[in-house]
């Protein structure tokens, strides 16, 4: 009987063995003797992108709160891609604070990652509900902020440079650009001449991956974060009214010591 057993045991372990693979990341700790130790996190990544997004070089994934991991790892990306993890942190903690301080009214979290170049999907709309993303569509940055990829970011009027920061989506309205939706800045001396700046979310022809994929670069735009004449409409409906919109970038001192979303 035992014997009989044994070729099941042994499937069972196979089976079940790799649910429990743990991640090892060398945090660079010193121990005392001058050596490195591994500090060995368990989780379980859905792929080895996610892994590359968790062990970027410099990121410290230990001071991701757990809850936030949590609920990155459990995103259900359907047919997308996920956010970076750094990006959709500073993200989440923005959100919830918003949230409970009654500044934003929808369940919706909108992510444009500056951190990648113009020619990826680079922006996100996720049901906080559901926790799963409903869209993921490449997005076009102010004209002066860069060429392929945003690195200058201004809140001044006529810089037609893209800002950083959280923002509040608010009403629609037909413009110059068509269907367009109004956005407001909600972080001061960063983002909050976002109104008088007319920087608003809007379709474009210039916003186009087949473009992108050309030239090397998407489109750009005077700093608002234009969209694909494909699918522009159907995400302005997604996201309009009070829900939150925020743009990343990693490597903006500025932005990272001011914000006070995110300290």
């Amino acid at each position: 009987m035992k014997t009989a057993l044994l070729p099941i045991v042994l499937i069972g372990t196979f089976l079940i063995g790799p649910l429990n693979m743990n991640l090892s990341i060398n945090l660079n700790n010193e121990n005392g003797g001058g050596k490195k130790k591994v500090v060995t996190k368990k989780i379980v990544p859905n792929s080895s992108k996610e892994i590359a997004s968790l062990t970027k070089k410099d990121f410290k994934i230990e001071n991701i709160d757990h809850m936030i991991l949590t609920k990155y790892l459990d995103l259900d990306e359907k047919k997308f891609e996920k956010p970076k993890i750094q990006s959709f942190d500073s993200a989440f903690k923005g959100y919830y604070k918003l949230k409970s301080e009654g500044k934003i009214d929808k369940e919706i979290l909108t992510i444009i990652d500056f951190t990648q170049s113009s020619t990826e999907k680079r922006m996100w709309v996720i049901d906080m509900v559901k926790n799963e993303i409903i869209f993921q569509t490449v997005v076009s940055h102010g004209r002066n902020s860069g060429l392929e990829y945003a690195t200058n970011f201004s809140n001044t009027p006529e810089s037609h440079k893209s800002s950083l920061g959280f923002y509040k989506t608010a009403e629609t309205y037909y413009g110059a650009n068509g269907y367009s939706l109004r956005l407001d800045g909600l972080e001061k001396g960063i983002n909050d001449n976002a109104r008088s700046r007319a920087i608003v979310i809007h379709g474009a022809d210039y916003a186009d991956e087949n473009l992108a994929n050309n030239q090397g670069y998407l489109g750009r735009s005077y700093g608002c974060p234009a969209l694909p004449l494909s699918n522009y409409k159907e995400i302005i409906d997604f996201i309009k009214d009070e829900s939150c919109l925020f743009i990343y970038h990693d490597s903006d001192p500025a932005y990272l010591k001011k914000s006070t979303l995110l300290n």
